[in-house]
């Protein structure tokens, strides 16, 4: 029959066991257990959440790039005088925005027009010159083959020569006329500018300049009437050529030699007539430099004054293209091991603490230091290793700078995104 004898309890099994000499087993549901293992799972989950955001840290820290010795860049375009001259109109301000054409400085056309109507009576009186040589070219070669019929060739040659000598000589009144208004104009105007300096209205380097002009004029009157003298000289030697046309028939012989100088004649003329239409050319250019326009789009800075007498290649102001800049962004030798062209930028800038969007364009060819004055030189004994920068030219993604708030010379900060 089994034993029918009760179990005894939990409790009452924990209060036996200490009067038989053993210690009670500890249960692991107590409160004390709970808060020990509940712990370790903090700790655990702690270590694990750390180790966790390390990795994801390094992972985000080795992805970019970055640097502070950035800066924006640009091209700056400065704009000069291709001509001397006497500003008299300057029509932008400091930082105005100007487009690729505008005018922006006018200098004095009045000198440069004068020249201009010169240069075009040089060369009609050239171009008159040669066509008269081309008529006597054909003349002088029909008396050399002909010699039967050299009084009347001869006469015809003669005639010729004297038309070819008036029509010089005209021309030769024309220059001497044209010369005159410009030595009134010149006096006139160094009569006014004396005037004026004495009430120093003026200054000296103008009064000096209209000195220059007036003698340069006095000067081009003196050599149109010795021009003037040698074409009358030259009309009568032609109509004494014409007088002695008959004598000089036993001289047929001379006729190769006398076609060959007037050929060289024609030739010397031809050449002449270039040359004045080259300096005719030249002429209407300095015209059109009076007017100084804007090679590119952009601000102005730092214009001229009305007033300025300038000389070629000085420089009356610069123009900034704000559409086309750059960032040139020093990067250590040591960050550059897995950056490449193309790679995303994104650029912090410092005085609005906007971001912009760009890409790694090109990577320099050496370090800043090498693209200085005097380049550091490594070979002299004490050498120590320095951390070189490389600059790295940074483009901004289209439509970025479309306020062209970018200026040059901004300090900004650029992350290249290397993955």
């Amino acid at each position: 029959m089994p034993d029918e004898t009760p179990l005894p309890s939990v409790a009452e099994a924990d209060e036996e066991l200490p009067r038989a000499g053993l210690a009670a087993p500890q249960n692991k549901y107590t409160p004390d257990a709970r808060r020990k293992r509940r712990r370790r799972f903090i700790i655990l989950g702690a270590a694990v959440s750390i180790l966790i955001a390390g990795v994801l840290l390094w992972r985000y820290l080795s992805s970019f790039e970055s640097t502070d010795d950035a800066q924006v860049d640009v091209h700056l375009y400065p704009v000069s005088a291709r001509i001397s001259g006497y500003v008299v109109k300057v029509n932008v301000n400091d930082n105005q925005w100007v487009e690729k054409g505008d005018v922006l400085v006018e200098i004095d056309p009045t000198d440069y027009q004068v020249a201009l109507a010169q240069a075009q009576s040089n060369l009609a009186n050239a171009e008159a010159t040669a066509r008269s040589l081309n008529i006597t070219v054909p003349i002088t070669s029909v008396n050399t083959s002909s010699q039967l019929s050299f009084t009347a060739s001869g006469v015809e040659d003669a005639s010729a020569g004297v038309a070819a000598a008036e029509k010089q000589l005209a021309a030769a009144h024309e220059q001497l006329a044209a010369a005159e208004a410009n030595d009134v104009k010149a006096q006139d105007d160094l009569h006014r500018y004396k005037l004026l300096v004495d009430k120093r209205e003026v200054s000296q380097q103008i009064y000096d300049q209209a000195l220059a002009t007036a003698k340069s004029s006095t000067a081009n009157v003196a050599a149109a009437r010795a021009n003037e003298s040698a074409a009358e000289q030259f009309v009568r030697q032609a109509q004494s050529r014409l007088t002695q046309a008959a004598a000089n028939h036993q001289y047929a012989e001379t006729g190769p030699q006398q076609v060959s100088s007037t050929k060289a004649r024609v030739q010397a003329a031809i050449a002449d007539v270039q040359q004045k239409r080259a300096l005719l050319h030249q002429a209407e250019l300095n015209l059109q430099y009076t007017k100084i326009v804007a090679p590119v789009s952009g601000e102005v800075t730092k214009t001229v004054v009305v007033g300025l007498n300038v000389q070629p290649g000085q420089q009356m102001l610069t123009v900034v293209p704000l559409r086309e800049v750059w960032i040139t962004a020093n990067f250590k030798e040591t960050q550059m091991k897995r950056m490449r062209t193309g790679q995303p930028v994104r650029i912090h800038v410092d005085s609005s603490g906007r971001d912009y969007e760009g890409h790694v364009d090109s990577i320099a060819g050496a370090t800043g230091p090498l693209f200085s004055v005097l380049p550091p030189e490594n070979a002299t004994g004490n050498y120590v290793k320095i951390v070189q920068r490389i600059p790295v030219k940074i483009v901004l993604e289209a439509g970025e700078n479309r306020d062209l708030q970018l200026r040059p010379g901004m300090s900004v900060e650029p992350k290249v995104y290397l993955r």
